[in-house]
């Protein structure tokens, strides 16, 4: 519970001080003209104002002891349907009024500086305790803002503060998934990490079918054949072999040193589609083998992924990386001879020459490239990933269009292994 204290905050709404002022207007004019008809009209406007007004603000400092709180769905992904939970709300609402929760703050796409004002509303039905906000986002990034109750008339007129200080939060959004083909990785193509064990346990093992990541020295030929299925052994100590898969996520590209209103989103839509490949690539080896250890570094950090519980925590934390600048750098693990994985943008300029420091290793690229019709392939054409401007404004984001330029070049770069895809901005 934010310790802050609370800010002022006009009980009118813009349409209610309008139509004060136009009462009161309509009175003085009907008054010096001495038309009945226009004086009964704006007495009874002013009037219904101040009876609304009275019971608003008698309720209101009823409700000051509320304790209303709101819970996002965890993890929070971007263009999900799940709605935020709202709690702690009165049931005791009189006539003409309803409770109504906002959530306000900024929003930082994938990290970045330039921030964009969020704001989200929901009207609580009369008698109902808890309630659901429509709160969703785009893209990946950091929500940082509070939530908090106030008392509306049906009318318009009335906002009154109510319940206790606002709830602040601050809220990593995930990418939003993606799907494709997947990626099938042997244990022989990744770094090995051999345990010794003593001669004499050699003999004690226990079988089970073959999966991807198992040494083929401990396929047990004779029953194999027997049953027409691959067997194998497993040791009861569990010192088998375990792959070490080594991903390097390079999150280099512009960076701009002073906030701008105009700062482009092309280059954070780029991030944010190779943030979700490598997601859906991680989920797709820990599925495939439990066994594999993920080596994953990017610019200014490593992680070590052993089970799906450090998978979920890593995909927290890759949902706040923003753009670093160039830097001196040297191939992962280069000592090791196993394939390494690469996940980059057009933005990563030095991308070709970074490859070429990887050989002789195999590299897997997955390159996200601007989406448009003179670079992109035919057949690529229907699976390019768009972001509008639309997908702000209709999630509360306040966003300038001027933001959707484009402005990023078509990336060369080869490697043992290619795989693209293509992301575009529209206003």
């Amino acid at each position: 519970m934010s310790d802050r204290q609370p800010r002022f905050r006009l009980v009118f709404t813009p349409f209610g001080g309008a139509v004060l002022a136009v009462a009161m207007a309509g009175l003085i004019r009907a008054l010096l003209n001495r038309n009945a008809y226009e004086i009964v009209i704006a007495s009874a406007v002013l009037f219904l104002m101040l009876i609304l007004g009275i019971l608003g603000f008698w309720k209101s400092k009823k409700l000051k002891s509320m304790e209303t709180g709101w819970k996002t769905p965890s993890p929070m992904t971007a263009f999900s349907d799940e709605e935020t939970f709202i709690s702690g709300l009165a049931d005791s609402i009189p006539l003409f009024f309803r409770l109504h929760f906002f959530i306000k703050g900024v929003f930082f796409p994938n990290g970045d500086k330039n921030s964009c004002r969020v704001k989200a509303e929901t009207s609580v039905a009369r008698g109902e305790t808890s309630a659901n906000i429509p709160f969703n986002f785009p893209m990946s990034g950091i929500f940082q803002g509070e939530g908090f109750c106030r008392l509306c008339d049906i009318f318009g007129f009335f906002s009154f503060s109510c319940g206790m200080m606002p709830q602040s939060k601050t809220v990593n959004v995930r990418s939003a998934p993606c799907y494709g083909k997947k990626t099938q990785i042997n244990a022989v193509t990744g770094a090995e990490d051999q345990r010794n064990k003593p001669a004499a346990d050699v003999e004690r093992y226990y079988m089970r079918e073959y999966t991807p990541g198992d040494r083929f020295r401990d396929i047990n030929w004779k029953s194999s054949d027997k049953i027409d299925t691959l067997i194998t052994r497993i040791s009861t100590d569990n010192q088998e072999k375990v792959s070490r898969i080594e991903i390097y996520f390079r999150n280099f590209g512009p960076v701009c040193a002073v906030k701008t209103a105009f700062a482009s989103m092309e280059p954070l839509w780029l991030l944010d589609r190779a943030k979700a490949r490598l997601s859906y690539f991680l989920r797709n080896l820990m599925e495939q083998n439990s066994s594999f250890i993920l080596d994953v570094r990017a610019a200014r950090g490593s992680w070590e992924i052993q089970n799906m519980d450090e998978l979920e925590l890593f995909l927290d934390e890759l949902a706040e990386l923003s753009f670093l600048p160039l830097q001196n750098e040297s191939a992962l693990n280069s000592s090791n001879s196993g394939d390494i994985y690469i996940f980059s943008t057009a933005c990563d300029t030095a991308l070709p020459g970074y490859i070429l420091a990887c050989n002789p290793r195999p590299v897997t690229l997955f390159l996200v490239q601007p989406g448009d019709i003179k670079n992109t392939p035919e057949e690529q054409k229907a699976n390019i990933e768009v972001l509008k401007s639309d997908d702000f404004l209709q999630r509360g984001c306040s966003v300038s269009f001027r933001r959707f330029r484009k402005g990023i070049k078509f990336l060369g770069a080869h490697a043992n292994r290619v795989e693209m895809f293509y992301a575009e901005i529209k206003a």
